[in-house]
């Protein structure tokens, strides 16, 4: 009787043994979901609180001042320049070759743009501002290209797309609280190899 005795608190032993194993069994995926889950979120929010901008206002000597003239008020044409006021002009940027971004294929784009400008600016004034900013245009347009992949660039929705990014870009850097000056970005020419 002894040995049965034994026998059934070896078979209880193991059945609470495997009792535990079944509980962590079932529990385990669970509990997985839920650390993945919480380091999901964590690195998301890390992320976000890393890539956002700060939001803080600009302190009070980076705005433009009340009583200083903008940019804007600088450049336009007057009485006595050389363009009609309202009658658009043309200011031709320097050819850009840039690597597009094509994994495993060397590819890349040799760009040419003209800027069409605002009558409301005076040629030689606005001539003499974007020859000085010739190089932050330059490495403008290459960033942005070197960010493009083939498929970015092919077909005409396409490419309005880029000139349109392009004519943002360049208002937002150097007419922010302004009207744009600058009304159209036109392709001279765009050879893609």
């Amino acid at each position: 009787m002894a040995d049965v005795d034994e026998i059934k608190e070896q078979k209880e032993s193991a059945e609470e043994k495997d009792g535990g194993k079944s509980l962590i069994k079932r529990f385990l995926p669970w509990i997985m979901i839920a650390v993945i889950a919480g380091f999901c979120a964590g690195a998301g929010f890390g992320l976000g609180r890393l890539f956002a901008g700060s939001g803080a206002p600009a302190p009070d000597g980076a705005g433009p001042k009340p009583d200083e003239p903008n940019l804007v008020d600088e450049l336009a044409a007057d009485s006595d320049s050389k363009n009609d006021y309202g009658e658009v002009w043309y200011y031709e940027l320097d050819p850009v070759i840039a690597n597009l971004n094509e994994p495993g294929i060397s590819r890349y784009v040799r760009a040419s743009f003209t800027l069409e400008i605002s009558g409301e600016m005076d040629q030689e004034k606005g001539s003499a501002f974007f020859d000085s900013k010739k190089p932050i245009l330059t490495d403008m347009l290459f960033v942005y290209l070197s960010g493009l992949s083939l498929d970015d660039i092919q077909g005409d929705k396409n490419l309005k797309s880029v000139q349109s990014r392009i004519r943002e870009m360049f208002n937002e850097r150097f007419f922010p609280d302004s009207k744009p000056q600058i009304k159209r970005v036109l392709i001279k020419e765009f050879p893609v190899q």
